[in-house]
């Protein structure tokens, strides 16, 4: 005897009917009503629908059949779409996602990421992997929620189509919505199916469709990561790695596909989204690679090169676009605005000017929406194809994008300060036009900031000078200064200044393009280029006298001093930089007194004055360690150790170096403690210790920062020793 058999005889004998009787109502025999109980027989939904009606079972009996039909068939109910064969490089994702489904700790997966990153292809792939573990059938539905054109499907016709997999006849599908989630819930309760619920819009969209008991899964792919299913596991996709995506271009591109490393660079200006990439692969088999590449290099036609009529990448995102609220899309422009491509959360906040926590809430929507990514230090992503998109479709109107524009600059500017006062306390800066900013709460703290934020403040800085905010565009770049010095950062160095001596020349203010000036001298001595520093130098130095800037003309005529040491002046630099010393001690600048001393070392040391230099070099180390300097006191006491090297004081030499290389990767210098390993090298090679001159060489390589035989002695007797 069957389920719905059982079900069917004990309705019956319940209310006390004959087999006869109901026959006679239901308008069949009664040896086949015998049958259908007994199993022998099916019945027919009609004649069902008969016996429900007689027996007074409110459709009970309905159900029952149709879950009994829907057993009956599941295990041959097999609606997985085909894997493509160009899913590529998901592995770890389709090992742990098939997991997660064979599993008994999660009913729901939820599968998300940015329009075309390939969340169906996975989904299918991880269902089809999963699939013997569900007897009773698997299911797929595309519930429409951001395909461009069409209109999501809404709950009440998703259960329609959920049920008749499930074998309901159309005419038994209840009305309304709540009947069929609860014929839905009937159906399914002691079943173990899979259901594969693709590109939903919403949780609300999909809430309606799940299934009750332990054995069923559902899969659910989405741009949200629907945050409202409070009980789905979560899988974000992200962008294939650049070695897949080269493979997927092959895949789909076959022989025409290009050779590395053009290949790498279409995949490279895809963003490495696989939906961007099968659209150009499509491209390759009817043209040329190089004229691809050169349009998708160019924003101004990427996103159209993009599209072949039925795919778009602009389409796709259109989607997602549209369906954020008014405040969500204002603020999605704004990220247009921000030049990237380190995106913080203040930085947002401060070009918003919304009132506080609400910009993050807008983001965090942003972020469900899978338009852009937030990281757990609040640093936002934004693909480069979703920002091509930004910058066309969905910018601010200009009076909104100036304001958000000089916001920007002004929080930039402010924070980079705020940076600058705890790393460098005892360094010089002129009085800036920024408010005021909450401190950072260390030098480790103010470091990791600016190493992260760099690459996007030396865009605010062009950002700043292309709106005509002159005097924040080269006050910016003076404050990052100091910390570009100290991590030898000589390109963005050079490229900032320049831009900002522009801004300074546009001011016409003299004492400005001095400061701009005698920094990029510095940026030059630190790149080997000594005649241009020679000639930045004596460019500050006129243009500080012009101004009647004495302060400022101290400091050219030092730096001047320096550049011309490395010139190959040493006369002139010891004797210039005594008349700056003599002003920094009246001016009590004491951090510039023991740079000064150490300059006048290193020039007596290129006279062949030793003695006199060593006098020069400790006051330098005792200046530095009474102001608390630990990289001044490091150059300080390698200075000492290149004194003694060159008077031939080996063994006191080696003792400073290795004090310096100790204190240096405490301090974190790599280039002090670079410097000083070479020193060691140098020594040892001299010493005809040929394996520990290469050992120390090799470690002071291992250090990765740059030292130049123009402007450092280590370096240069290093390279005249040979390898």
């Amino acid at each position: 005897m069957t389920d719905f058999g059982n079900e069917l005889r004990s309705r019956r004998e319940t209310v006390g009917m004959s087999q006869a009787a109901l026959a006679d109502k239901a308008y069949i025999s009664p040896g086949y009503l015998s049958k259908i109980e007994t199993g022998k027989a099916t019945g027919s939904r009609e004649i069902i629908a008969a016996c429900d009606t007689a027996l007074g079972a409110n459709g009970d009996l309905i159900a029952a059949f149709a879950k009994s039909e829907a057993r009956r068939a599941g295990g041959g109910l097999r609606g997985l779409p085909e894997v493509t064969s160009h899913l590529v490089g998901r592995d770890a994702e389709l090992d742990v996602l098939a997991s997660v489904l064979r599993g008994d700790s999660r009913r729901q997966c939820v599968v998300f990421g940015l329009a075309g990153v390939g969340k169906t292809a996975v989904a299918i792939a991880a269902g089809r992997a999963a699939e013997d573990a569900f007897p009773d059938g698997s299911y797929f539905l595309d519930l429409r929620g951001h395909t461009p054109g069409a209109t999501p499907v809404e709950p009440f016709e998703a259960l329609r189509s959920v049920l008749g997999g499930l074998g309901v006849a159309p005419e038994h599908v209840p009305p309304d919505v709540s009947g069929r989630e609860n014929m839905l819930r009937t159906l399914t309760r002691d079943r173990r199916m899979l259901l594969v619920y693709d590109n939903a819009e919403s949780a609300a969209q999909v809430r309606p469709l799940l299934p009750t008991g332990t054995g069923n899964r559902v899969l659910i792919t989405s741009r949200s990561r629907l945050p409202a299913l409070d009980e789905a596991w979560s899988l974000s996709l992200d962008m294939l790695d650049r070695h897949d995506a080269v493979a997927l271009l092959r895949s789909v591109a076959g022989d025409r596909a290009p050779a590395d490393p053009e290949a790498g660079e279409i995949v490279s200006l895809c963003g490495d989204l696989p939906l961007a990439i099968r659209i150009a692969a499509a491209r390759l088999v009817a043209g040329s690679a190089t004229r691809l590449r050169d349009r998708l290099a160019d924003e101004r036609t990427r996103l159209m090169v993009l599209d072949d009529g039925e795919r778009g990448v602009a389409a796709a995102f259109a989607v997602s676009h549209e369906a954020l609220s008014d405040a969500e899309r204002a603020l999605f422009g704004l990220l247009a605005v921000h030049p990237g491509p380190v995106l913080e959360i203040p930085a947002v906040e401060a070009m918003s000017a919304l009132p506080f926590g609400e910009a993050e809430v807008l983001l965090d929507r942003l972020h469900d929406a899978s338009l852009i990514t937030l990281d757990a230090v609040g640093h936002i992503g934004v693909h480069d194809l979703v920002r091509a998109y930004a910058l066309r479709h969905a910018q601010p109107a200009p009076d909104v994008r100036a304001s958000a524009v000089h916001r920007l600059v002004d929080y930039a500017l402010a924070r980079a300060t705020a940076a600058d006062e705890v790393v460098e306390p005892a360094r010089y800066r002129p009085a800036l036009d920024q408010p005021h900013q909450h401190p950072f709460a260390d030098s480790d703290s103010a470091l990791e900031w600016l190493r992260a934020q760099w690459p996007t403040l030396e865009r605010v800085v062009d950002l700043a000078a292309d709106h005509g905010l002159h005097r924040p565009c080269w006050q910016l770049a003076y404050v990052l200064r100091a910390f570009f010095f100290r991590d030898k950062l000589y390109e963005p160095w050079l490229a900032t200044h320049t831009r900002a001596l522009t801004a300074t020349a546009a001011l016409g203010d003299q004492s400005a393009t001095g400061m701009i000036l005698n920094n990029l001298g510095m940026a030059y001595i630190d790149a080997g280029r000594i005649s241009d520093a020679v000639d930045a130098h004596q460019r500050a130095l006129e243009a500080f006298t012009a101004a009647n800037d004495e302060r400022g003309r101290t400091d050219a005529l030092s730096s001047l001093a320096w550049a011309r040491l490395y010139h190959g002046e040493a006369e002139t630099t010891a004797r210039d930089l005594t008349t700056a010393l003599a002003a920094y001690e009246a001016a009590g600048r004491f951090r510039n007194v023991a740079i000064a001393h150490r300059g006048i070392a290193l020039a007596l040391t290129a006279l062949g004055h030793h003695a006199e230099a060593v006098e020069h070099a400790d006051l330098a180390r005792k200046q530095a360690e009474a102001q608390l300097q630990p990289v001044d006191t490091l150059m300080a006491i390698n200075c000492l150790a290149w004194i003694h090297f060159n008077a031939g004081n080996h063994d006191t030499a080696v003792q400073l170096y290795t004090e310096a290389g100790t204190l240096a990767e405490l301090a974190g210098s790599a280039y002090e403690r670079a410097r000083a390993l070479t020193g060691l090298g140098n020594i040892a090679a001299l010493r005809n210790d040929r394996p520990a001159a290469r050992r120390h060489w090799s470690e002071a390589d291992d250090q990765q920062t740059r030292l130049l035989p123009a402007v450092l002695g280590e370096a240069r007797v290093r390279a005249e020793l040979g390898p």
